[in-house]
């Protein structure tokens, strides 16, 4: 079965919502069982691992508005331009070594995820972010 630009494009927005907002339920119809992800603090080898993952971080943020800016696709690969403004009800895990306490404060950020598909899920994605200019807008005085 073909998958048309379209249909990839809808499954872009879905998959940078769902993985901004942790919503599992869709991540899980969205990814291949095996699927790769990656991100400044993000690195998993399965859907199984991938919804753990989201389960750990679904309380960190709140009031979360996406804007996915630009779908672009080459061949089996398509790749989303993103922003995104949150509300920081933390605590904000940046990894193993750094957490920063609840600010209160609207954060903003932008990205972009590239993502891999077999067929018409997607087997590996890759977002990148500025994982500073959030801990920058965490920190600064208000």
């Amino acid at each position: 079965m073909t998958t048309t630009a379209a249909a990839r494009a809808h499954v872009m927005r879905r998959l940078v919502q769902a993985a901004l907002t942790c919503d599992r339920d869709v991540m899980a119809d969205l990814v291949t069982a095996d699927v790769t992800a990656w991100s400044p603090s993000l690195f998993v080898t399965s859907r199984d691992d991938l919804l753990a993952a989201l389960e750990r971080r679904d309380d960190a943020l709140s009031g979360v508005d996406i804007e996915v800016r630009a779908v672009d696709q080459i061949g089996d690969k398509a790749i989303a331009e993103w922003r995104v403004a949150v509300d920081d009800i933390g605590p904000l895990v940046i990894d193993d070594d750094l957490t920063i306490e609840p600010t209160g404060r609207r954060l903003h950020l932008c990205g972009a995820t590239v993502a891999e598909f077999d067929a018409d899920r997607v087997c590996a994605f890759r977002s990148y972010v500025d994982d500073l200019a959030v801990i920058e807008q965490a920190l600064a005085d208000p």
